[in-house]
C-alpha cells in the first residue's frame, strides 16, 4: 500500500446532520417533509442528484433553471451551518491513524461529492493532512461511478491497485471496486458486506490492523 483515499462524509468528519438540515429546509419549502431516512439515501450523491431525488419523492417538476437555484439555495444554508465546525467534529481515531499514514510516508488524498470539502478540512483543521483533495469541482460522474477514486491515484501518481480507499456507502464501495482498489468499509457490516474489510471506525486502529484484517480476508 502507497496510498490512502478517504471518503469524506461518515468517514473523516460527520457532515450528514448538516446536508440532512439543509435539504430538510429546501423539502420544506417546497411543501413536503423529508424524512431522516431519506435523508440518508442521499449520502454520496452530487447536488444535483439529491434534488432530483428530492422532487421525484415529492412528486414535483422543474426546468433546469429552477433546479440550479434551488441547489444554490441548499448549498448556501449548508456553508452556513458548516462554518461553525471545529476541529473536535473530526470523528475517533482520524486523526491518530492519519499521522501513522505521514510517518509512514503513505500518500493521502480525499475524495468528496460535496463541493464545500475543502471548507470543511479547514474548518476541522484536516487540511495539512491531505496530499490531493477531489471534490464535486474535479468530477463529472458520480458514484457508483468510480472516477472519483481513479481521479485521486492519478494524482498521487499511484495505480488503483497501490491504495486503500476507506468507504462508507454501498455505492462509494462499488465505485472504488469497479476502479480495481482495496476497498475498506467503515460502518454497519450489514450495508458493506462487499468490502475487502469492514471496520467500525478508526478509534485505536492502526495500519497493522489493516494488514491484518486484509491478510484474514484473504485466507
Amino acid at each position: 500500500m502507497k496510498g490512502c483515499i478517504f471518503d469524506l462524509d461518515g468517514v473523516v468528519v460527520e457532515t450528514t446532520r448538516y446536508h440532512c438540515q439543509s435539504w430538510s429546509a429546501v423539502a420544506s419549502q417546497l411543501g413536503f417533509e423529508l424524512s431522516g431516512q431519506r435523508c440518508l439515501e442521499l449520502r454520496s450523491l452530487s447536488r444535483m442528484a439529491c434534488l432530483e431525488k428530492i422532487l421525484e419523492w415529492g412528486g414535483l417538476y422543474m426546468t433546469e433553471a429552477e433546479k440550479l437555484h434551488w441547489c444554490d439555495v441548499k448549498n448556501n444554508w449548508y456553508v452556513d451551518l458548516i462554518a461553525g465546525m471545529r476541529p473536535d467534529e473530526v470523528l475517533p481515531g482520524v486523526l491518530f491513524f492519519l499521522h501513522q499514514l505521514r510517518q509512514e510516508g503513505v500518500k493521502i488524498a480525499l475524495t468528496s461529492s460535496s463541493r464545500n470539502a475543502k471548507r470543511v478540512l479547514e474548518n476541522t483543521r484536516l487540511d495539512t493532512f491531505f496530499d490531493v483533495v477531489i471534490d464535486g469541482n474535479f468530477t463529472r460522474k458520480g458514484k457508483p461511478d468510480p472516477e472519483c477514486f481513479l481521479n485521486a491515484a492519478s494524482m498521487l501518481d499511484l495505480k488503483p491497485g497501490d491504495c486503500w480507499v476507506f468507504e462508507d456507502s454501498r455505492l462509494g464501495i462499488f465505485a472504488a471496486l469497479q476502479g480495481g482498489f482495496t476497498v475498506i468499509g467503515v460502518g454497519d457490516k450489514d450495508d458493506l458486506s462487499e468490502a475487502h474489510l469492514i471496520i467500525s471506525g478508526f478509534k485505536n486502529l492502526t495500519i497493522n490492523d489493516i494488514y491484518a484484517g486484509l491478510s484474514l480476508h484473504a485466507t
